[in-house]
């Protein structure tokens, strides 16, 4: 359990004191910024594979033990809810946007398509949905650290990523900051954005639903535990 949480606050340290602060500004203006988001996606693999094998570690180790237990209703509403984590986030990754990596240049011209119009973070949120209720089915205490910690830096994430895109955009974030929310929905039920229909359910959508159906037939497979309520494994 050490070696989980010793992997959760260095896999949280590198997002939380590096990539979100005025440091990484210096290391970019050292060293560029192609150089940087180099080392820093090699870094945060590295750490992301430690956290990955100390949970599965410390999940099968005595000292692994129930904190709580929400009971079988949370994990009935795990697979629908976990579902729409995946149809933001994934449709987050197939659409342009200033908070994603590289594309913060597009900020004062951006126009704001599909989920974005939902937040500007959908990956993030979808992210943070996704852990939110593996917390809710999962009480042990490697889970709760283990997906606490994606919660936590989802969350956090959003903010981080707002003040750096300030820091470096100013006006141009301003403009984009303008028309769209962190918080999901904000936007459109302000009146500063609007629900397009047609471009939430478009092939994005049937994409992530794609992405979601296979790894939730697949789960019991890659992760060795069924994610439906009566334990059933389709293959």
């Amino acid at each position: 359990m050490t070696m989980l949480i010793l992997a959760a606050a260095v896999f949280l340290g590198i997002h939380f004191f590096i990539s979100g602060t005025r440091l990484r500004d210096t290391l970019t203006g050292a060293i560029g910024e192609g150089p940087y988001l180099g080392l820093f996606s090699l870094t945060s693999l590295a750490s992301l594979v430690w956290l990955a094998m100390s949970y599965n570690a410390a999940y099968a180790s005595a000292e692994n033990s129930l904190v709580y237990d929400l009971g079988p209703g949370a994990r009935h509403a795990t697979i629908p809810i976990v579902a729409l984590a995946f149809l933001l986030g994934m449709q987050g990754n197939f659409t342009k946007n200033p908070t994603r990596v590289r594309m913060g240049e597009t900020a004062a011209t951006a126009a704001t398509h599909g989920v974005v119009r939902i937040t500007r973070h959908p990956f993030l949120w979808g992210v943070a949905i996704w852990s939110a209720f593996h917390l809710a089915a999962n009480g042990d205490r490697a889970s709760t650290i283990f997906f606490g910690t994606f919660f936590v830096l989802a969350l956090f994430g959003t903010v981080s990523i707002d003040a750096k895109r300030k820091r470096k955009l100013g006006a141009g974030w301003d403009a984009f900051a303008a028309k769209t929310s962190n918080l999901p929905f904000a936007a459109i039920v302000s009146g500063r954005n609007r629900f397009d229909f047609g471009e939430t359910f478009g092939w994005r959508f049937f994409a992530a639903l794609a992405i979601f159906l296979t790894f939730l037939l697949a789960h019991a497979w890659l992760f060795s535990a069924s994610p439906f309520p009566n334990g059933w494994v389709p293959f």
